[in-house]
């Protein structure tokens, strides 16, 4: 059954690349989700405080990956220690973040980042919280790594 997982892990260009390679995966878009204003552009994400995050949907095949796994590759895609911030990248936007949808998935993130916080040094600042609405980015955004060789 093709299920959905939305999570904010910093830009969303390398997410998305990083979770289209695992199999199992049927379809990546990337966006905005959780902030306070409706039809976010990326420069009013950027730029206006909208408290968007930057985040990726994917859509999965059950069975053919479990959410539980796919919430086991989003602790290793980036640092869930560093509060709104991803590498070079800083701003409320690139925070850590997993949007659940249902209650199973909500118990499955929260599970995990308790499982998970041994393997860091520093606390998991990583922000569970209910799916708001999920905004398509631009097409310009969509697979940006792969339509740029930006590897």
């Amino acid at each position: 059954m093709i299920q959905k997982a939305l999570f904010g892990a910093g830009c969303f260009w390398g997410v998305e690349e990083y979770f289209r390679q695992i199999s199992g995966i049927v379809k990546t878009e990337v966006g905005y989700s959780g902030g306070n204003s409706k039809d976010p552009t990326y420069e009013s994400v950027c730029y206006q405080n909208t408290d968007h995050a930057e985040v990726l949907q994917v859509d999965f095949d059950d069975k053919i990956i479990s959410y539980e796994k796919l919430v086991d590759e989003f602790w290793k895609c980036h640092d869930p220690t560093t509060i709104d911030r991803q590498g070079p990248d800083f701003g409320r936007q690139y925070r850590s973040v997993i949007y659940y949808f249902d209650e199973f998935q909500k118990i499955v993130a929260e599970t995990s980042k308790e499982k998970y916080q041994s393997a860091f040094n520093n606390m998991i600042v990583t922000e569970i919280t209910k799916a708001d609405t999920f905004y398509k980015a631009e097409e310009y955004h969509q697979r940006y790594i792969q339509k740029n060789n930006a590897i």
